[in-house]
């Protein structure tokens, strides 16, 4: 896994193989970027890192010199990693809160410029992110949630929905 744009680009980062992810690819990541550098001042953003893993999204937005990024991930291995990355690399604009993803949504007041989610793919309850973020108020004007998922989940009918991209086996689905 590696870093693919910013003042860290190019960086490996190397998490241990028994942590139960699976980062997002280098190609989906820089596509996503992509888009996002064409809609925003990444570098203005308070971003939401959902179902965090190994922290490889919020790595991207750190890089990307975002203004605050908050990793939320239930499992104390993905914590531990994030925490020693987080320190290696000096992020200090990067929050980290072990918790129940669902938990969090229900209890914070903070709003969010981006919120990216990435919960395991078979995880049946995709759209109660989706209701819990806009039922909660947690988007900044302007403000987008991505869910990243596999090409056999569909959340194109919830009426937050913007558009979907696909970039191998990784879709990216998109609400305002």
């Amino acid at each position: 896994m590696r870093i693919v744009s910013g003042i860290l680009k190019s960086r490996k980062i190397d998490p241990p193989t028994n942590l139960p992810v699976r980062p997002t690819t280098d190609m989906a990541k820089e596509a996503l970027f992509n888009i996002l550098n064409n809609k925003y001042y990444i570098d203005e953003l308070s971003v939401l890192d959902l179902f965090s893993g190994t922290g490889n999204i919020a790595y991207e937005f750190f890089s990307r010199e975002s203004e605050l990024i908050t990793c939320v991930e239930q499992n104390a291995k993905c914590i531990k990693f994030i925490r020693e990355t987080k320190e290696k690399f000096e992020m200090d604009n990067l929050n980290i809160i072990q918790s129940d993803c669902f938990s969090f949504l229900k209890s914070t007041k903070n709003k969010y410029h981006i919120i990216f989610a990435d919960p395991p793919y078979d995880m049946p309850n995709y759209e109660e992110v989706v209701d819990l973020v806009f039922s909660n108020d947690l988007l900044e004007e302007d403000g987008i949630l991505i869910m990243e998922h596999s090409k056999k989940t569909n959340l194109s009918l919830h009426k937050n929905f913007s558009e979907k991209r696909r970039y191998g086996g990784v879709n990216f689905s998109f609400f305002k």
